[in-house]
């Protein structure tokens, strides 16, 4: 689930065709059946149909089809754009399967393993804080020495006025890096093109989009981000740092890679999906913290905007992860001051410090604020308009193959390297400041003053932010006592490009973030506005950068306490706070009107399904029953085995309703769930019985334990193709009773479905059931899932919900 999705119609798909009919007795139920099929090489979509009063179930005979009343089809699809694939959607076991063996390991597990469980789990998130720290340390190294490198050649070039030269040359090295970054997605790893921070918060919500936290896509993500900053892209490795954290700890929480031959048993306590959550959630604050150097605004980060659930316990893991972050990059970067890492100064990190005076601000200030505050939101809605729509034409370009994917990161390679070159020449040479701290013009390093083509004793300004990474050219725009350091005219022409730039940039096939190509706009319009009100404010221009760059994120991520956090930890500007949360709270406010968030927006794009904290009006309008589908496939607590096996079959389904009926009980009554994935381990056990008749459980208690039926890595779950069985055994039962959840979250029919939705997303369920309200009826009447509670399903079948609400 990788992408965004939009639905696709399946009306050329069918179900297999139906036993023949035979009578049921009379039960309203209403269920869900999904039937996968492969249409060419890739998923192309899951056909469902829906009924009112519809109940597909097992007996001794096989299979049953009741009478129908009434059918719909509903068109929606669960896939998900992966790159260019589209894959099928799971999603996320998060809740406890309360079953016999759960139990029993947790009756017998002694004091000495609980205490090892709680000491591993602190060892993973320092682990996980100590890797991702190294990471972020050696991706600044690494951009600083090969971007260092490439604008040193030129710069070199440029003196011996050898200008054609200089651009082959930068172009080239540009060409190159950008080219090698999509190579590397398209044709190992295509889920890691993009920043990743949709995809991590989409997993975090429960969603499992194919291979986005896999090995492949932390190898490609890290020098992929590596390649793509350095090669010149208007674009950061910031949000990739999230992904690239989320990406480690989930490989450190399911124990490694059996793929690539690196497991580690002991870690066995943690293959669940909730442990792998938490994990996940501390990785990804991990990854803010280690890109900006700012490990509450990490924390803050992953509460706000990434995770969907929260306690306080991951809340003091999250924080315990982003100060060891904070502490490798510290020890590492005082260690690169001393001249040991090549070109790596202080690149790399958006800092500066700040002198001893504290500037005031009065009313006019205050005034400029306002009018930031709402620049940032009409900017930010409208890149968020534009990229929306830049974004569904590359969906198109990339469909067509790895070929495309790396001819369209050329082209923009092209386009970037062209801007970068060409447009300084447009500006005018200045003379060097007098008395500045600064050596000027810089020569063979970064710095604010760029030499270009002008003669000794000038610089280029324009030059001074386009001949420079873009760390480096966010300090020239946040730098103090600048005030006449840029002409208007230059940076009117640098936040166009930019701006322009940042947008066909996103989405081409290279780990891309969004935060720098943001900053870097929003300062430079900030910048325009305290030049403009130089001889009216107090506030230094550089501030006024720092004021804009703030009103631009909350214009495009709509984020406000972990971004305020942010933009004070990286410059130390924790005087102007009020300023910072006052341009936030205007330029998310306005930008709302306009549209989402851009993450949001991704989401929706790449098709993954995620639930919304809260419910939407019209959903008020309708119950619980109104929206499940069906029919559904349900059990008996001892089922045939053929029956079992010819469910799994057909179906994609994750968990099936256990009944219990005469002779087994009274009456029928609902015994639980079960998974899937727990049936599969139990039938290849293979204790089968030749009379239908309950068990003990001993023997599922003896011959497995609790960490048998653990969640395995990505993908390399056990699958009933792996399994074979004689006709004799098809026709022998087998008990469910011992690995059924028997205390499943339950609903009543006429509950409305916004009280359910919300119930849904907040226990972090992947299956509701439904059960009647009057005595006397079938136990279950439905199972309501993350699908069931898509818009795209619900207006499919109402569709003049949309238009009355």
């Amino acid at each position: 689930m990788d992408g965004d999705q939009a639905p696709h119609s399946n009306s050329n798909q069918h179900p297999p065709p139906p036993p023949s009919p035979s009578p049921l007795p009379e039960r309203e139920a209403s269920f869900n059946y999904d039937i996968e099929s492969m249409d060419g090489g890739g998923w192309r979509g899951a056909g469902r149909y829906a009924s009112s009063d519809a109940l597909l179930r097992y007996d001794d005979d096989g299979p049953r089809e009741p009478l129908l009343r009434k059918r719909t089809m509903n068109t929606t699809s669960q896939i998900a754009i992966v790159g260019a694939n589209v894959f099928a959607i799971e999603s996320l076991d998060y809740e406890i399967v309360e079953n016999d063996l759960f139990k029993q390991d947790w009756r017998s597990r002694k004091k000495n393993q609980i205490f090892q469980y709680v000491v591993l789990k602190w060892a993973l998130v320092l682990l996980i804080g100590l890797l991702t720290g190294l990471v972020g340390f050696f991706n600044n190294l690494a951009v600083e020495n090969i971007a260092g490198f490439k604008l040193v050649l030129t710069g070199d070039l440029m003196l011996q006025k050898r200008y054609f030269t200089a651009f082959l040359a930068y172009g080239g090295c540009n060409l190159v890096l950008g080219a090698t970054a999509a190579a590397l997605c398209a044709y190992i790893a295509p889920a890691a093109a993009g920043s990743g921070i949709p995809e991590v918060k989409a997993y975090l919500n429960g969603v499992d989009a194919y291979s986005i936290l896999a090995p492949s896509t932390l190898f490609v993500k890290i020098f992929g981000s590596i390649l793509g900053v350095s090669g010149g892209f208007v674009l950061g490795k910031e949000g990739p740092m999230v992904h690239t954290g989320a990406c480690i700890a989930n490989l450190l929480g399911q124990g490694g890679s059996r793929k690539y031959h690196l497991t580690w048993n002991w870690l066995k306590y943690f293959k669940n999906d909730r442990d792998r959550r938490d994990l996940i959630t501390c990785g990804a604050a991990a990854g803010v913290a280690a890109a900006f150097r700012a490990p509450v605004g990490g924390v803050l980060f992953a509460l706000e905007e990434a995770a969907s659930w929260w306690r306080s316990a991951l809340l003091w893991r999250t924080f315990f992860t982003t100060a060891v972050v904070a502490v490798v990059l510290r020890a590492l970067i005082e260690f690169c001051r001393k001249g040991k890492c090549g070109l790596f100064g202080q690149g790399g990190l958006i800092m500066f410090d700040l002198s001893s005076n504290v500037p005031s601000y009065g009313t006019q200030d205050l005034i400029a604020i306002i009018i930031l505050g709402v620049i940032g939101g009409v900017f930010g809605g409208l890149f968020n308009f534009l990229l929306d729509r830049i974004l569904r034409v590359y969906s198109i370009i990339n469909e067509r193959g790895a070929p495309s994917k790396i001819l369209l990161t050329i082209t923009i390679s092209i386009i970037t390297s062209a801007c970068s070159y060409g447009l300084p020449w447009l500006a005018a040479c200045s003379p060097c400041p007098v008395g500045s701290m600064e050596e000027c013009p810089t020569i063979g390093r970064s710095g604010n003053f760029k030499s270009f083509q002008c003669p000794p004793g000038h610089y280029n300004g324009l030059a001074s932010l386009f001949f420079n990474t873009n760390d480096d050219a966010i300090r020239n725009l946040f730098s103090r006592g600048t005030e006449n350091e840029f002409h208007m005219s230059s940076l009117f022409v640098f936040f166009i490009a930019i701006y322009c730039l940042g947008l066909v940039t996103y989405g081409i096939a290279v780990p891309s973030g969004l935060f720098i190509p943001v900053i870097l706009a929003g300062a430079t319009y900030g910048r325009i506005v305290g030049t403009l009100l130089g001889p009216m404010s107090d506030i230094d221009p550089g501030l006024f950068a720092l004021l804009g760059a703030a009103s631009f994120l909350g214009g495009t991520m709509r984020m406000t306490v972990s971004v305020c956090v942010i933009l004070l930890e990286l410059t130390n500007e924790l005087h102007m706070l009020p300023l910072v949360m006052l341009v936030l709270l205007i330029s998310k406010t306005i930008a709302d009107c306009f549209n989402k968030g851009v993450y949001d927006q991704i989401v929706v794009m790449k098709g993954l399904p995620f639930m919304e904290a809260h419910a939407e009006p019209y959903m008020r309008h309708l119950v619980a029953s109104d929206v499940v589908s069906g029919p559904l496939i349900s059990f008996s607590g001892v089922e045939k085995v053929g029956n079992i096996v010819h469910a799994l079959r057909i179906t994609g389904h994750n968990g099936f309703p256990v009944v219990d009926e005469p002779p087994v009980s009274e009456a029928p009554e609902l015994v639980g769930l079960v998974l899937r994935s727990h049936v599969l381990v139990l039938l290849s056990g293979r204790n089968f019985m030749k009379e239908k008749v309950k068990t003990s459980g001993s023997f599922v208690l003896r011959r497995f334990g609790a960490f048998d039926f653990a969640k395995p890595g990505s993908g390399k779950g056990m699958k009933i193709e792996d399994l074979d069985f004689t006709e004799e055994e098809m026709e022998m039962y087998v008990d469910l009773h011992p690995i059924t959840n028997t205390s499943p979250y339950t609903v009543v029919e006429t509950m409305s479905l916004a009280k359910a939705a919300v119930l849904f997303r907040a226990l972090g369920l992947r299956h509701l059931l439904v059960v009647p309200k009057t005595p006397g009826r079938f136990p279950i009447v439905g199972i309501l899932t993350r699908h069931d509670l898509m818009p795209e399903h619900i207006h499919g079948l109402f569709p003049n919900l949309r238009k009355s609400h």
